[in-house]
């Protein structure tokens, strides 16, 4: 069995911080999101993965390499423009054979892996299984209609007006069959080959297509919200270690994971938090749900629920909070001229001031 990973798309529900990076390789708990999926599939034994880029491959190619320290051997697959993901089936056929496989979209989380999946997959060999999971407002989703006894009988890719609650989450299990069935449909009103419309092929065309509905977290981080959620998930999981250096004078409360190579000074930090190597926090508070990258500086200021990535500082900051900070970011006091605000945004960028 191998493994196709969609790591292309623009991201831009986060900019301004994916005009930079790609939207995969944002962290959640200082690991980017693109290496929990790649850590499930390994977990899973698959081993060979395809993971289809576009214009931000060479930093999906520089972050995860051959793929060996995470477990699984890397094989990039160029996608010229996003143009949905039955078409990165449709490029991918090549590397994928008729091997069966699973489909990550490497900007989702879920939460114990994939491992059960692909062996009852892998023991019961349907043509395909879809996730699903109930939603709040399924238009924003794929969504699926199945009939009394459980059987998926309609897919549609965000409709106005939705059949059920029940949205595809972005793991798929596929058989062969699924290459007739990409090369059999067209583009949608969107200008995309949907792999909702693929699956509908496969009903249509009485192939055995399965749903196991669960119950467990999964979150597409497509947006700052959704991020923040996912980093304050996998923080409830961080264990205690504090391996860098802090002083007396500073106070560390519950589970805190302080890397090698950092320094804490006159601080309290409250966990779950974690704190990467060479950050130095001094004379600061950092609050629960909180994620600090390698390299950042954070002094005389506060900060909870929140992402810092790396190489940034804050400084004299009386409260941050419910933020996603990029790399390379200054935050400071704006200067105290009476009834202003300079600002210097970069494009897509939204700003809160208070009257």
């Amino acid at each position: 069995m191998k493994a196709l990973v969609l790591a292309g798309g623009s991201g831009t529900r986060m900019r301004p911080i994916t005009h930079t990076s790609a939207k995969q390789l944002v962290p959640v708990a200082n690991k980017p999101v693109l290496f929990y999926g790649l850590e499930a599939i390994a977990q899973a034994g698959i081993t060979e993965v395809g993971i289809v880029v576009g214009d931000t491959g060479d930093d999906i190619r520089e972050a995860v390499g051959d793929g060996s320290r995470l477990g699984v051997r890397a094989t990039y697959i160029p996608q010229h423009a996003p143009l949905g993901l039955a078409h990165a089936v449709l490029i991918a056929r090549e590397f994928l054979g008729d091997d069966d496989f699973v489909m990550y979209l490497g900007d989702n989380f879920i939460v114990g892996g994939i491992s059960a999946l692909v062996d009852a997959f892998r023991a019961e060999r349907p043509d395909a299984r879809i996730l699903l999971t109930q939603v709040p407002d399924p238009t924003s989703f794929g969504v699926a209609e199945l009939d009394a006894e459980g059987r998926v009988i309609g897919l549609e890719e965000k409709p106005s007006r939705p059949k059920s609650d029940l949205a595809l989450v972005g793991v798929y299990l596929f058989g062969p069959a699924i290459h007739e069935a990409v090369r059999s449909i067209g583009p949608s009103r969107r200008g995309e080959l949907e792999i909702t419309q693929a699956i509908q092929w496969l009903i249509d065309n009485r192939s055995d297509v399965r749903a196991t509905t669960i119950a467990g977290y999964w979150k597409d981080t497509g947006d700052v919200v959704d991020m923040l959620e996912v980093n304050r998930s996998v923080l409830e999981a961080v264990d205690r270690s504090v391996l860098g250096r802090v002083d007396e004078a500073s106070e560390i409360i519950g589970r805190v994971r302080i890397d090698a190579g950092a320094q804490v000074r006159g601080s309290r930090i409250v966990g779950p938090v974690v704190i990467g190597s060479g950050a130095m926090i001094s004379g600061s508070y950092i609050g629960p749900f909180t994620s600090v990258s390698e390299n950042c500086r954070i002094s005389d200021s506060e900060i909870e629920y929140s992402i810092v990535l790396r190489d940034s500082s804050i400084t004299g900051v009386s409260r941050v909070q419910a933020s996603l900070i990029g790399r390379n970011v200054e935050v400071t006091p704006a200067p105290r001229t009476p009834s202003a605000h300079r600002l210097v945004l970069g494009d897509h960028s939204k700003v809160q001031i208070s009257p």
